[in-house]
């Protein structure tokens, strides 16, 4: 069974930063496009930044100066790097892979959702 596992979450000034990571377990044959979405309280979830399996990149038109989205295949994770953070930042970082996981003989196209991180900005 393939598991997403997100970590990095915490409570920061406004005007700090933090890393968040998330690594993709168990057996599968490959990983194509990976992502963090976000949702605030009251709010709905919204895509932060996504990168395929090439590096290609794309951000929320918001996002982009701030944050930083990076992979490192060989160890299967996907890192959002976020700089100059602020309170409307406050949400659940979730993780996203569209994977291609093993069943029986075959492989099939599965998409995965991590079970989020909480992320905090005081003012």
């Amino acid at each position: 069974q393939v598991q997403l596992v997100e970590s990095g979450g915490g409570l920061v000034q406004a005007g700090g930063s933090l890393r968040l990571s998330c690594a993709a377990s168990g057996s599968f044959f490959s990983i194509n496009s990976m992502a963090w979405y976000r949702q605030a309280p009251g709010k709905q979830r919204e895509l932060v930044a996504a990168i395929t399996s090439g590096g290609s990149t794309n951000y929320a038109d918001s996002m982009e100066a701030r944050f930083t989205i990076s992979r490192d295949n060989a160890k299967n994770t996907v890192y959002l790097q976020m700089n100059s953070l602020k309170p409307e930042d406050t949400a659940v970082y979730y993780c996203n892979a569209a994977v291609l996981a093993y069943s029986g003989i075959y492989v099939r196209s599965v998409e995965l959702w991590g079970q989020g991180t909480q992320v905090t900005v005081s003012s």
